[in-house]
């Protein structure tokens, strides 16, 4: 028992640098706090005590602003950064070396007593405000970007951004497991696709009409289309 707490304390060390000293991480982690709260509701909800279960955790809500339904099933060394707003779901089961930040849901999409949760695999990152739905799987080593909503299992090792989530893997460089202000945008390179793809019919068009002797108009979409590509490059720096 005092070797997972002690794990605990030491893995709020490895996930934020912000944490300076024992006495600091035992009084101020909200996150430590529920999950140490977790561990005795869940204990007692297996063992069938669950009124008292649900009294625990629901202490646990008011006094650190993070609901863990004492059903659910979380491994070792499990971070909450933050914590305000995080809901965890009855039937949701989390892997070994979680990090999850403020505003997490793993919530469920039916009302028939089964598994209604997501299910996250090890070494999985869910950024702030990102919301899993059912009773989907998000594969070891997955990361979810800011304000996701994801909807569908998720494999090993793959990045999902946007709403609904989509696969946005970065061909330049890796993802580092906080660099979520940099993650990449499968919308942006959607129209980054489309405007190459005007490019060469415009390049067409062009030749058609030198060859027929065709004067073409000014193009009145231009400057929006330039402003656009603007748009789109300053977002990637």
């Amino acid at each position: 028992m005092f070797k997972i707490l002690r794990e605990d304390i030491q893995t709020v060390f490895a996930k934020d640098p912000a944490a300076r000293s024992t006495l600091e991480v035992l009084l101020c982690y909200p996150g430590l706090h529920a999950l140490w709260l977790h561990r005795l509701a869940h204990f007692l909800w297996q063992h069938k005590l669950r009124l008292l279960s649900r009294s625990l955790s629901h202490l646990g809500r008011f006094f650190t602003g993070i609901e863990i339904h004492p059903g659910a099933t979380i491994g070792r060394r499990f971070f909450i950064d933050h914590g305000a707003g995080v809901v965890i779901g009855e039937t949701s089961e989390i892997g070994d070396d979680v990090l999850i930040y403020e505003g997490v849901v793993l919530g469920g999409t039916t009302t028939e007593k089964k598994k209604r949760h997501p299910t996250l695999g090890n070494n999985v990152v869910l950024g702030a405000g990102a919301i899993a739905l059912g009773a989907i799987t998000i594969g070891d080593g997955a990361r979810v970007g800011s304000g996701s909503v994801v909807i569908k299992s998720v494999p090993p090792g793959v990045t999902v951004v946007g709403v609904p989530g989509r696969s946005a893997e970065d061909r330049h460089r890796p993802i580092l497991e906080l660099d979520h202000d940099k993650l990449p945008d499968p919308i942006a390179e959607a129209i980054r696709l489309v405007l190459k793809e005007q490019d060469k019919l415009e390049e067409r068009l062009e030749k058609l009409e030198k060859h027929f002797g065709v004067r073409a108009s000014a193009d009145e979409l231009e400057k929006q289309r330039k402003r656009m590509e603007q748009e789109l490059e300053e977002k990637e720096e």
